[in-house]
């Protein structure tokens, strides 16, 4: 059966400790039994080691982190760190973080192979900020090539891109997400692009997913007719009967 890997995004939010508890024991609750499908959760940093425990199915990931050991690195969160409560995963280079922070590729690229090098799995954000008719902008491309830059081949296995259309993120003004047929355009370039940098074989052992203003109405086409193997799912995922519900199509399909 298919793995399929849905994420959780919370970005910044719930507001409180408590609230993000009881969504994760929604989440939690929701999942036990269902095969076919890998779950992460990825909530502020001040929620990372409190869901921690209250999770056991569900993963534990991480928004961001810092390319570098512990040291004098002021508001900065290492890899070091969040190995130490035993996430699994973490968001590099989402749009936001590029946007609002000022993340560039020479950064995202020392993220990548921080976390590669150092056991976690990066779940890297690549996506254009706006399309013209149904062409992938070779920004997408440049953003991938730029994150992977002097990537060893022995760490691809563990990577994960996620295509994330930033005009199709829930957040933005006037979102709407992506068709299934454009996505599985995007996963063709993106694997092409892998493909010439590491080889066909090694490109498709990355896992590629979609994300964008998903929900429990859109996943199982962008699975099954965008060929997607899995998705980042943000706003949804605050609702954990619509995350779950999300998560129980995957298992489906």
């Amino acid at each position: 059966m298919t793995k399929y890997i849905i994420i959780a995004n919370w970005k910044s939010n719930p507001d409180a400790p408590g609230r993000a508890a009881i969504l994760a024991h929604g989440i939690e609750e929701g999942i036990q039994g269902l095969r076919g499908v890998e779950v992460v959760i990825a909530p502020p940093f001040p929620y990372l080691l409190p869901i921690s425990n209250v999770i056991k199915k569900a993963k534990l990931g991480s928004q961001n982190m810092f390319w570098e050991d512990v040291g004098p690195y002021t508001g900065e969160v290492s890899w070091h760190h969040l190995r130490h409560i035993k996430a699994n995963f973490v968001i590099i280079g989402h749009s936001e973080r590029r946007r609002y922070c000022g993340e560039t590729d020479s950064m995202i690229n020392k993220k990548v192979k921080a976390a590669l090098e150092n056991g976690l799995t990066p779940i890297l954000c690549i996506g254009e900020n706006e399309r013209v008719d149904n062409d992938i902008p070779a920004v997408v491309g440049e953003q991938l090539r730029h994150a992977l830059a002097q990537v060893k081949k022995s760490h691809l296995k563990n990577l994960i891109v996620a295509y994330e259309p930033v005009w199709a993120i829930s957040t933005t003004v006037g979102a709407v997400s992506d068709t299934p047929d454009n996505a599985f355009r995007a996963l063709v370039y993106i694997r092409k692009i892998l493909a010439d940098l590491y080889g066909r074989k090694l490109a498709d052992l990355v896992r590629v997913i979609y994300g964008g203003s998903v929900n429990a109405k859109n996943i199982e086409s962008f699975l099954l007719e965008g060929k997607m193997q899995g998705a980042l799912v943000g706003g949804a995922s605050l609702d954990p009967k619509e995350f779950v519900e999300i998560i129980k199509k995957a298992s489906e399909c």
